[in-house]
């Protein structure tokens, strides 16, 4: 007996958004897949963000649908779904890391508050616990526990961004959106952060798109490649297969240049 296919975790059908008389992205379709890393490249102006945006429920495509595979609907259309499901969906089973950590970080409130929220707002109440996880989780992204207290606004770019990583994970979301998450980092703060992201995506097993126009960013973190250039899909693919023989003249444009650097 043939096994059944599996579904997927989050399906885009004939993704379209305008501003005005723009066409940001046009006739995007893809599925991901549970634990499955989508990398989507392209220069500045490609569409990615916007398509990364209408994905994560965050800007409500001009046409096409989004579906995700929802614990209590199956594969539902996200802006179907009533305000409060929409909301829950973002704190729980979603996780969004923002290229600038202060989008993604109250940074007024302390290190370990920050992580916490996330908790307190899936219905985490027991004060020792909630703040035993967080100071768990910034552990386990390599920022000193002495510093728990310490207001994010006192941190390094690099500490920031390990912080709203930390506050993304905390609740095991099943699907992270990434928006540049090296971007603005020197190299060697880069290298240290995408070590820890693949170790923490691959350990707990999370699907996620990461939007990038960094092509060493989806070399490491990627099993799936998209090359976006004015809105549209150009090539797709195995990330190694993409970069390693690229098809389309853009594509092959965009993995010389690297190597010419």
């Amino acid at each position: 007996m043939t096994e059944a296919a599996p579904s997927p975790l989050l399906r885009v059908t004939g993704l379209t958004h305008r501003y005005g008389e723009i066409v940001a992205c046009r006739d995007i379709s893809f599925e991901l897949f549970a634990r499955e890393v989508l990398g989507v490249v392209g220069e500045s102006g490609s569409g990615k963000t916007t398509l990364l945006n209408c994905c994560s429920a965050h800007l409500e495509p001009t046409a096409g649908r989004v579906e995700y595979d929802t614990r209590t609907h199956g594969l539902a259309d996200v802006f179907g779904l009533r305000e409060p499901e929409r909301r829950m969906l973002m704190r729980t089973d979603w996780g969004v890391v923002h290229q600038n950590p202060r989008d993604g970080l109250r940074m007024d409130v302390t290190a370990g508050g920050n992580v916490a929220e996330r908790l307190i707002m899936t219905g985490a109440r027991h004060y020792g616990r909630v703040r035993g996880e967080a100071t768990t989780w910034m552990d386990r992204v390599e920022l000193e526990l002495d510093r728990v207290d310490d207001p994010p606004k006192t941190y390094t770019g690099g500490m920031q961004q390990r912080l709203q990583i930390a506050r993304n994970l905390v609740t095991k979301p099943r699907l992270v959106f990434m928006d540049e998450p090296t971007g603005g980092l020197d190299v060697s703060v880069q290298a240290r952060l995408l070590d820890l992201l693949r170790g923490l995506v691959r350990e707990l097993g999370i699907a996620a798109i990461v939007v990038t126009h960094d092509l060493a960013v989806t070399r490491l973190l990627a099993d799936r490649l998209m090359v976006m250039r004015r809105g549209e899909v150009v090539e797709t693919g195995l990330t190694d297969q993409v970069l390693d023989d690229p098809q389309n003249p853009y594509t092959q444009l965009l993995v010389s240049s690297v190597l010419q650097v």
